[in-house]
């Protein structure tokens, strides 16, 4: 078993942990079809018929790819999952066979020695809001028309727009009306919409506990399951309306890209009065204004016929001479009287119902609560005494780090970078290799600070392959994919971080992604596997993209307190110090875990060891370097150099 103690995962011997894997996967957005092309629109809003199963993983290939996971040395996955695939056909109407098949895939990854933690993953609410997570019937049951979400501007959808998709446009959804309804209505329903009834209770407790249900029901069916760890709260959540001081403004947003309403604008063109809205792309050096554009069509509502607004059932907004007027611009600035703090007033509360019912379903103790907050914007708070009062065993601060101008712009500039934070740009190879540092450091003090002493995993970071218009696809050179995802690590190694690198899709194609609004980050792709594209001479890794940016020597578990842990890649010389624990002198069995991969060591390695003596394992595709310390060793020092 892990648990947290002082910033570290630690197992049941002591040791501190550094877990690396990856997010499975990219296409569990999304039901499974056996081609990854785009759903038509009668498919599409046929939710009822909707299956995840084989999601993230076809099971008759499953074994094949947790083989590949676990020769580059991944002792964790980040198994994605949606609210969506649990309970797709109504209130109470799970999916079964879905809970069964995550049960067999927990199985082998567990035969493998893959840790698991679940990620209910969600993005912009659900696939009817131009996102993934949620099922449709929460929109239908709050009164949304998931049908004429698209046209009034309620939301953007692929599967209404086509091909091609806008470039990273799908991060605008939190600034349309359907989204931010929902979140708002989910963690703040009975402050904010207090009219608004469902089976007799208010919407924050209705949609908790459908959601939380169906999530602790998988718990418990995944307790008897050595490997798995513990459960995501939920990925990437979002605050909504709450705290809005006037919503005739655009006061937030994720990401200004295409066209952007004020939320009153939003609400308008969301009941059939189209609004002209300020259009956002890339201008300079920052995100800006570059036009103008109408949003919604007229007389065509989101919302059910006979239902009407909910923001204007409960004041906000009336119609006046046939024209909509703001009547509350301040509604969600205050609750009684004081200004809300998402993470504090409902993230907090909403993480310790989660976990309360986690822990009745698992058992008390059993499984770590991995908690993350609205990106960039508000930190997630807890505390022991949190833990102990809903039952897990611990928490773990998951937030997400991406380097936002790769990202974005799916281009490297390696002299430039922009902390998203801060609004700000930094310029220089070696300031933008701080920066990575730095921003790191910042979320996992996060976690000792806001979160009791919390570990840190980053839940997410990645990059599109698609860098350049795809060139990689053409040439089959994926150097500068390496070097980015290299710059990465280095980051992630310089503060001793555990990490899950978004993503590996076992469905990517070059043509269509990760099967998802235009993404295209998967480090594992069926088009390079059939090509028989392959950086290790080994064809059961063909098809892993730029392997060496991220199957790369670390410490897996350290007998002691790590102090430092390097590799240059182009030298291969990896180094670990670390202050061993008074513990783990010799014969005691408690032995520093190091991951070798022959992809960086071909022609085989050197070690040095001052503090102590080593051993090696040879296993499938890398070696495992076991470091006893020395008695009375105050350091311990491994060295690993290629020859």
């Amino acid at each position: 078993m892990i648990h947290g103690k002082d910033g570290w995962f630690v197992d049941d011997d002591g040791r501190r942990l550094i877990l690396r894997g990856c997010n499975l996967g990219g296409d569990c957005k999304t039901p499974y079809r056996p081609r990854n092309e785009l759903p038509t629109r009668e498919e599409f809003y046929d939710w009822r018929s909707a299956g995840f199963v084989g999601r993230p993983l076809p099971e008759a290939e499953a074994a094949d790819h947790l083989d590949r996971l676990q020769r580059w040395g991944f002792n964790v996955a980040r198994l994605v999952v949606t609210w969506e695939g649990l309970e797709p056909g109504g209130p109470g109407a799970y999916d079964e066979g879905y809970y069964d098949y995550i049960e067999r895939l927990v199985a082998l990854a567990g035969e493998r020695d893959i840790r698991i933690f679940i990620d209910p993953h969600q993005d912009a609410w659900s696939r009817w809001t131009g996102g993934d997570g949620a099922p449709a019937w929460t929109l239908d049951q709050i009164g949304f028309n998931p049908r004429t979400l698209h046209r009034s501007g309620a939301a953007f959808i692929h599967e209404e727009t086509g091909d091609p998709y806008p470039k990273m446009r799908w991060p605008s959804n939190y600034s349309r009306l359907a989204c931010q309804t929902m979140f708002t209505l989910f963690f703040a329903g009975d402050d904010f919409a207090p009219g608004l009834r469902i089976d007799g209770m208010d919407s924050r407790n209705w949609l908790q506990g459908r959601y939380i249900e169906a999530l602790a029901r998988l718990a418990g069916r995944l307790a008897r399951f050595e490997a798995v760890i513990g459960v995501d709260t939920l990925n990437e959540p979002n605050d909504g309306h709450i705290g809005l001081a006037d919503l005739s403004r655009l006061e937030r947003a994720m990401s200004k890209v295409g066209p952007m309403p004020s939320p009153f604008e939003a609400m308008a063109a969301g009941s059939g009065f189209p609004r002209e809205v300020d259009v956002y792309g890339i201008k300079g050096l920052s995100q800006g204004v570059i036009g103008r554009e109408i949003l919604g069509e007229h007389g065509v509502s989101a919302w059910k016929e006979g239902a009407g607004c909910l923001w204007r059932r409960e004041g906000v907004w009336d119609e006046s001479c046939g024209k909509p007027v703001l009547r509350k611009p301040g509604h969600f600035a205050a609750v009684r009287g004081t200004a809300p703090h998402f993470a504090k007033d409902y993230l907090r509360p909403f993480a310790r119902r989660f976990g309360e019912a986690i822990s009745k379903a698992a058992g008390s103790g059993r499984f770590m609560l991995f908690i993350e907050s609205v990106p960039t914007v508000s930190r997630p708070h807890w505390n022991g005494s949190d833990s102990e009062a809903c039952g897990v065993s611990g928490a773990v601060n998951a937030g997400h780090w991406y380097d936002n101008l790769t990202l974005y712009l799916k281009r490297r500039i390696p002299f430039a970078a922009y902390d998203q934070e801060k609004e700000r740009f930094i310029f220089g190879f070696r300031a933008v290799r701080r920066y990575f540092a730095e921003h790191l450091d910042r979320i996992k003090r996060r976690g000792i600070v806001d979160m009791d002493g919390s570990p840190t995993l980053i839940g997410e970071f990645g990059l599109p392959y698609d860098l350049d218009r795809a060139k990689a696809y053409r040439t089959g050179d994926y150097r500068t994919h390496v070097k980015a995802l290299s710059s990465y690590y280095d980051a992630l190694d310089a503060n001793l971080l555990s990490a899950t690198v978004w993503n590996y899709s076992a469905s990517n194609t070059h043509a269509r992604g990760d099967g998802w609004n235009g993404e295209d980050l998967s480090i594992w792709c069926s088009d390079d596997w059939k090509y028989g594209r392959t950086e290790t001479g080994e064809p059961e890794d063909s098809g892993g993209r730029a392997l060496a940016g991220f199957v790369r020597p670390y410490a897996r578990a350290v007998a002691g307190l790590p102090l430092r842990m390097g590799f240059n890649r182009r030298s291969g010389r990896f180094e670990l110090e670390f202050e061993p624990s008074p513990s783990s002198a010799p014969g005691t069995g408690r032995l520093t875990e190091i991951y070798l991969p022959d992809l960086q060591y071909p022609g085989g390695f050197g070690i040095s060891v001052t503090g102590g003596s080593h051993r090696l394992e040879d296993r499938r595709g890398h070696t495992l370097l076991l470091v006893e310390v020395a008695q009375g060793a105050g350091t311990c020092r491994v060295v690993v150099e290629r020859r």
